[in-house]
């Protein structure tokens, strides 16, 4: 599934792009989980060595409780596979996220196996940052963080805060400047609809 065929024909696409994967697998490398992955790979790796030498000095290895052992560690091991598992699919996620922003709103299409996009209009935006962190200055590039506010009936019709962000793009100042723009003028359309709308923003 493409993003831009979920676009409608009326809409004017103002800009596309894509995450850039670089900085996405660099992020998951380095995660608060990576420390302790670390230790816990260490520490197994120790016990595991053990055995295997205890095993090869032993006649005939340990038999049938060599094969529990191996599906013990298996199991011990688990934080080390999802910390692997969580680096090998930061590159698919990053790969399969998709950005455009339209003279409506802004678009996302994310997923990995499958996918699912996203359309904010530009009147459901109540703030709009850019942000670079370490790795994003690093690779030249930045996170565009928007904030959608409206009311959630699942939780008493009460206001809710929606965040969500277009991730490390390359183009990041371009499409924060954008974003800012319509989502401040349909903003003044909205206080200030027809006449009483400032001479400066004919709407």
């Amino acid at each position: 599934m493409k993003l831009l065929d979920q676009i409608s024909g009326n809409e004017k696409i103002l800009w596309h792009g894509r995450k850039e994967k670089g900085v996405s697998v660099l992020e998951s490398i380095f995660n608060p989980l990576m420390p302790f992955a670390l230790v816990w790979a260490l520490f197994d790796g120790a016990f595991i060595f053990g055995f295997g030498k205890a095993a090869s000095a032993a006649d005939g290895g340990f038999g049938g409780m060599g094969i529990g052992i191996a599906a013990f560690f298996l199991i011990h091991l688990m934080p080390v596979w999802l910390y692997l598992f969580g680096i090998l699919t930061s590159g698919l996620q990053a790969k399969n996220t998709e950005y455009a922003v339209t003279d409506r709103g802004v678009y996302i299409k994310t997923g990995i196996f499958s996918s699912n996009v996203v359309m904010k209009p530009f009147a459901e935006l109540s703030s709009v940052s850019v942000r670079q962190g370490m790795f994003d200055k690093m690779c030249g590039t930045g996170d565009v963080t928007m904030n959608s506010a409206g009311t959630d009936m699942r939780y008493g019709n009460r206001r809710r805060s929606n965040i969500f962000s277009i991730s490390n793009v390359k183009e990041y100042e371009s499409v924060f400047q954008l974003v800012k723009q319509y989502q401040e003028a349909v903003y003044t359309d909205t206080m200030f609809p027809n006449q009483m709308r400032p001479a400066e923003n004919p709407g």
